[in-house]
């Protein structure tokens, strides 16, 4: 197992003090990321730290288990739901007890109802802003810009999502890397799952094509990270994507792959749709999680009233935040529609000038 890539990043002076995030990110579970976590927890307390685990998922697995043991747990908090009790971590009692160094394990986790915070990443989030280190792991399909293409890639289309500022914003980022063939070995020696559930997962998730995949895609993403990284804290060239969406569901994945662009430019994220009819209550949800995706991807999200027609309410705003990148959907227009009202892609190409169009396609 190695350590491909490890990003490090200077943290900014601050008047309030906050503590620091160490991300371990992999491919798929599996790879050894809470193992690593749990090495670096005890690390931490041979060196004289206040440490505790605040949430560990350890699935049953001998190797976690092992490598927790002897490591003091903070107890998780107990919430009734119906006939069975669910246990989150108890973010309120470990900010009062203010530990140096937390470990919270599986930070896409969504946690239970009745929860202070809907999801694990947010609950770091305050124990981060109470000055309390943390350590967290994640698996790289979970981050919110590679939901398309995870999909694509793996025919399996991810749930639970982390928005990729948690990981910008971490002080450091540790990939814990394992070939295909040896994470598959794992499965087959029972190492990650029940012997009932490991024919299928290597049948399914597992299969050598879709782990070859997703160890590319955490690769270059961790790799794309650090060679983006400003020389010496010096902010890059600022730029502007705008991404233009309607309410269809290709805007999802318009606004993921615009949110691409941004990341790797360190650039703004602007996704505008402007408001041409009155809309559906399923359009209206549309955008609602369109908004929530601009949001979790660091963007803005705009629905502009039109000014003349579609493409020229684009070119304005466009013209107005000056636009470095604008990323379009292919047209969903019939050939008879775009005689009558006009091609947007062939619009904003003529009228723009110093600007990078890019066209994405709805397959």
């Amino acid at each position: 197992m190695t350590d491909p890539v490890r990003l490090i990043r200077e943290k900014a002076p601050d008047t309030a003090p906050r503590g620091t995030h160490r991300i371990f990110l992999g491919m798929a579970a599996g790879v050894g990321k809470t193992v690593r976590a749990l090495n670096d927890l005890r690390d931490r307390q041979s060196r004289g730290d206040d440490i505790l685990i605040g949430v560990l998922e350890a699935h049953g697995r001998a190797g976690t288990l092992a490598a927790a043991e002897g490591l003091p747990v903070f107890p998780r908090l107990e919430l009734p739901r119906g006939g069975v009790v669910l246990t989150e971590p108890d973010i309120a009692g470990l900010i009062a007890r203010n530990p140096d160094v937390v470990l919270v394990d599986e930070l896409a986790h969504t946690n239970a109802p009745g929860s202070e915070r809907s999801k694990r990443w947010q609950d770091v989030e305050a124990l981060l802003a109470a000055g309390i280190d943390v350590l967290s792991t994640m698996n790289v399909q979970h981050l919110e810009s590679l939901n398309d293409m995870v999909a694509r890639l793996t025919g399996v289309r991810v749930r639970e999502r982390v928005p990729d500022h948690v990981l910008t914003d971490a002080d450091e980022v540790v990939l814990v890397d394992l070939p295909p063939d040896d994470l598959r070995q794992r499965l087959r020696d029972g190492q990650v799952y029940a012997p009932e559930k490991v024919e299928q997962a290597l049948g399914n998730f597992f299969t050598t094509a879709n782990l070859t995949a997703l160890r590319e895609i955490a690769l270059r993403h961790v790799a794309q990270t650090v060679e983006l990284e400003p020389p010496d804290g010096q902010p890059g060239v600022h730029e502007v994507v705008v991404v233009a969406v309607a309410a269809e569901q290709t805007a999802l994945r318009l606004i993921r792959r615009g949110g691409q662009f941004a990341s790797r430019l360190h650039a703004e994220l602007h996704v505008i749709t402007v408001n041409t009819a009155r809309l559906s209550p399923e359009q209206s949800r549309l955008l609602d999680t369109c908004r929530e995706i601009t949001q979790a991807l660091g963007g803005t999200f705009e629905v502009l009233p039109p000014q003349g027609g579609v493409g020229d309410t684009l070119i304005a705003y466009a013209r107005r935040v000056n636009a470095a990148q604008i990323v379009l959907g292919e047209t969903s227009r019939s050939r008879w529609l775009e005689l009558l009202r006009g091609d947007i892609i062939k619009f904003v190409l003529r009228e723009t000038r110093d600007v990078d169009v890019h066209v994405i396609s709805r397959d």
